[in-house]
C-alpha cells in the first residue's frame, strides 16, 4: 500500500460544544421540538450492545443542511444534553488521498469558519426551548473537536486494510493529521502519539489526540466510538465550568475573609457565607457524580478503554482532579468558618454571662 497516494473515503465529524446553562429538562425539550426531536433507546447506534448506554440519552434534532460562507452545503444536527450542553455536529464526506485529507483536516480543525454559524444556531435553539432551560449562562464555555472517520483505504485486490498495516505504512501521516501539522514530526513525538491507539478487530483502529481523533472503521461501528469521544469532550467542558465556578467562589470567600472589618461583625456574617459555600460545594459534588455515572459501559471492556484513553488524552482527568482539589479546599474552608463562628458565639455568650453576673453583683451590693 502506498501511504502517499492511496484513495481514502470517509467523513469528517466536526463537534462544537457549548455549556449554556445549569440544566436542561430533556422531556420539555422533546415536547417543545415536537417531531424534530429524536433519541434512541440508550443514545447509541442500534448495533451497540444494550449494556453500553446513557442514563439520560441526549435529544437529537433531525439533520438539516447548513450553508457555509464559501457556498458549500454540509449536513448538521443539534444535540441537547441534560447537563445543559448543546452540541452542534457537522458532517463532511471526503474521497481523496493523504495530502488532500491532511489539508482538509487542517481546515476543519480550525473552527473559525464554523463557530459563528454554530453559535447562531445554539442561540436560536436556546430561545426556542427557553422553558426547559434552568439558569441560562451569559458567557458560554465552548469546546471543539474533529473526528475523522476513515471508512475505506483502497489497496490492490480490494482487500480491507489491516489496522497494523495502516499504522506501519501511514502512521506518520495519521499523527500529522490528528495534530494538524503540515510538516513531519520527530520520531519520539510520533511514537508517543501512536501509543494512544486501540483496536478491537484487526481491521479497526482508534487514535486519539487532543484536537482530533482518527476512527478507522465502518460507519455504523465508528458512530458508537465517536459518541464515546464526544462524551469525553463534553465531560471536559463540564469540568472546566465547575473548575471556574469553584475558583470564583473560593476567591470571593478569601476576599471576604481578608476584609478589615469589625471583629465581631465580620465573624457574625460567617454562617451566611459558609452556608452559601457549602450549598454550592454540595451541588457541584452532586453534579460531578451524575456526570461520572451518566454513561454506562458495564462489562464492555473495549468502549471503557476508549473512554479512559480519551479522558486521559483530552485532559478530563486533570480537570477532574482540579475540581476535586477545590471541593476539598471548600470543605476545609467551610469547617474553618463554622469553627470561627462557633468560637465567636461562645465568646459573646461568655461576655453576656459575665455582664449579667456583674450586674447581679452590683444589684446585690445596692440592696
Amino acid at each position: 500500500m502506498n501511504g502517499n497516494s492511496s484513495p481514502l473515503r470517509g467523513v469528517f465529524r466536526i463537534l462544537l460544544l457549548y455549556d449554556v446553562a445549569e440544566a436542561i429538562d430533556l422531556a420539555k425539550v422533546r415536547e417543545l421540538l415536537g417531531p424534530r426531536a429524536a433519541s434512541g433507546a440508550h443514545g447509541f447506534p442500534r448495533r451497540t450492545p444494550e449494556y453500553v448506554r446513557f442514563e439520560q440519552p441526549p435529544v437529537i434534532e433531525a439533520r438539516v443542511p447548513l450553508a457555509l460562507a464559501s457556498g458549500e452545503e454540509v449536513a448538521s444536527w443539534v444535540k441537547y444534553y441534560a447537563f445543559a450542553v448543546i452540541a452542534v455536529e457537522i458532517e463532511v464526506p471526503f474521497a481523496c488521498d493523504w495530502d488532500e485529507l491532511q489539508a482538509s483536516a487542517s481546515r476543519w480543525m480550525d473552527v473559525a469558519e464554523l463557530e459563528p454559524l454554530a453559535r447562531e444556531i445554539v442561540s436560536g435553539r436556546l430561545n426556542e426551548i427557553e422553558p426547559a432551560v434552568s439558569r441560562r449562562n451569559e458567557d458560554w464555555l465552548s469546546e471543539s473537536y474533529l473526528m475523522v472517520n476513515l471508512q475505506e483505504v483502497a489497496r490492490d485486490g480490494n482487500e480491507q486494510c489491516m489496522a497494523l498495516d495502516l499504522l506501519e505504512t501511514c502512521g506518520r501521516r495519521i499523527v500529522q493529521l490528528i495534530r494538524g501539522e503540515s510538516t513531519p514530526l520527530a520520531e519520539k513525538n510520533v511514537e508517543e502519539a501512536l501509543r494512544a491507539s486501540l483496536s478491537y478487530y484487526a481491521t479497526d483502529l482508534v487514535l486519539v489526540g487532543t484536537s482530533a481523533a482518527l476512527v478507522y472503521d465502518r460507519s455504523d461501528d465508528a458512530a458508537a466510538t465517536m459518541l464515546v469521544l464526544e462524551f469525553a469532550k463534553m465531560q471536559l467542558l463540564e469540568f472546566r465550568y465547575y473548575d471556574n465556578l469553584m475558583s470564583d467562589l473560593l476567591t470571593g470567600i478569601y476576599s471576604a475573609l481578608d476584609q478589615k472589618q469589625n471583629f465581631l461583625l465580620s465573624r457574625w456574617r460567617l454562617p451566611r457565607q459558609s452556608q452559601r459555600l457549602n450549598a454550592i460545594r454540595l451541588d457541584v459534588m452532586d453534579l460531578t457524580e451524575r456526570i461520572d455515572n451518566s454513561i454506562k459501559f458495564f462489562s464492555d471492556v473495549y468502549y471503557a478503554r476508549v473512554y479512559r484513553l480519551a479522558a486521559q488524552r483530552l485532559g478530563v482527568d486533570e480537570y477532574r482532579g482540579l475540581v476535586d482539589e477545590k471541593l476539598s479546599t471548600a470543605g476545609e474552608l467551610y469547617e474553618f468558618m463554622v469553627d470561627q463562628f462557633n468560637e465567636t458565639r461562645s465568646f459573646v455568650l461568655e461576655v453576656i454571662v459575665g455582664i449579667l453576673a456583674l450586674l447581679d453583683v452590683i444589684f446585690w451590693f445596692k440592696r
